[in-house]
């Protein structure tokens, strides 16, 4: 297991890599560009779009041709679109790239998911995963602290291609260690009928509630992503190159938590420990948007609330997409690839959200985060909580 979870982490530390490596580097792109701060953050929705759309293709591809051909192909496109983004001359071919870049990064996210669940059952998955969550989850402390030096030392070009050298790695390791875990006896029989088996998918409370309570964390952090570098260089005088630091931070709560989680869900089960992260993230996302709002404790009145909700999403996390794939081991790619579109649409959603709102100081982020933790608590308690049992 050990082998398969740090090639499975490092797999899917790429989606991570992808965005919080070039973080530091938004300034200067708008900068470079001559665009203001709004057309930059079209990068990042770019992105989470084409993670959605290529999220969708790669799980019924998936569920026909396997877990590792789909794998090996989408890779290969994202590291050519790595290249693509450091040759762009001009931010529009800089958001295409961004775009075809996310979808072949998609097929990480949605075969690794797929992997996990041909493997483990529901409790062994959201060990699994949170195991893996100290792999991946070193990528947001240490991508913005590499992005910010290779931005010091070099240029934002050096950050796509370290993305691209990175992928090659993984492709090696891919080739070299993956065993394919969907049999062809196990397999859908055409890919029209491996899209149509994604369809009930969404009638199945089963599956949309744990996924709404998966989703809405991940858009309360992705607000943060297309905002933190603004919010906390330009407002708050963080300098670019120290801005990782601060980004860690939430990212080594995450880890934290998630590690806390493995031995959680052992003693008090999966859906009881996911509650934990939810309120966890409702409280700190009160907090936050109070403390904006006054302006009361200043920096810190914004970092802290946003250092517990990252932790509290290693609690959602590996937690809601266990209870979301476990009831559908057959059709995983399909579970798995709404799971991620959707992730990815609602975090387009909250990013651009942030936008329109505005982008001076820390309330619109803060508005855009208080709302995704608010649906995530209404998620939970209506559709995923267990009742307790009468006496």
């Amino acid at each position: 297991m050990g082998r398969l979870t740090l090639v499975l982490g490092l797999v899917m530390a790429i989606g991570p890599l992808a965005i919080d490596m070039y973080l530091p580097a938004l300034p200067t792109l708008a900068t470079e560009f001559s665009v203001d701060a709004a057309r930059v953050q079209h990068t990042l929705s770019a992105y989470l779009l084409g993670l959605a759309v290529g999220q969708l293709a790669f799980g019924p591809i998936a569920d026909r041709y396997g877990r590792k051909p789909p794998l090996v192909g989408g890779l290969v496109v994202f590291t050519l679109a790595s290249v693509g983004c450091l040759l762009a001359g001009t931010i529009g071919h800089f958001v295409v790239l961004r775009f075809a870049q996310a979808l072949g990064g998609a097929s990480g996210m949605v075969v690794i998911r797929a992997v996990i669940r041909d493997k483990f059952d529901e409790i062994q998955s959201a060990r699994v995963l949170s195991l893996m969550m100290l792999v991946m989850g070193a990528a947001p402390i240490l991508a913005p602290l590499a992005g910010g030096w290779l931005l010091v030392n070099g240029s934002w070009h050096w950050i796509f291609a370290f993305l691209a050298a990175y992928t090659v790695l993984c492709i090696c390791l891919v080739a070299l260690f993956l065993e394919e875990t969907h049999p062809v006896h196990r397999r859908s029989a055409t890919l029209a009928r491996a899209l149509a088996a994604a369809a009930p998918l969404f009638a199945d409370r089963r599956f949309f509630g744990p996924v709404i309570v998966f989703i809405a964390p991940f858009g309360a952090f992705f607000a943060y992503l297309a905002a933190a570098p603004f919010v906390y260089i330009q407002h708050f005088g963080v300098a670019a190159e120290n801005f990782g630091w601060y980004f860690g931070a939430g990212a080594a709560s995450f880890i934290t938590v998630s590690q806390v989680n493995r031995r959680m869900v052992a003693r008090h089960g999966v859906r009881r420990v996911l509650g934990w992260g939810v309120y966890g993230l409702a409280g700190g996302a009160t907090a936050l948007l109070a403390f904006a709002a006054s302006g009361l404790f200043g920096f810190a009145g914004v970092f802290i609330p946003i250092f517990v909700i990252v932790g509290s999403i290693g609690f959602i996390a590996s937690n809601a997409t266990s209870v979301a794939m476990a009831p559908f081991g057959e059709r995983a790619g399909a579970a798995s690839s709404l799971l991620g579109a959707t992730q990815s649409a609602f975090g387009v959603a909250a990013s651009a959200a942030v936008g329109w709102i505005g982008n001076r100081g820390p309330v619109p982020m803060a508005t855009v985060m208080f709302a995704c933790a608010a649906t995530a608590f209404l998620a939970y308690a209506l559709l995923v909580r267990k009742p307790r049992s009468s006496p």
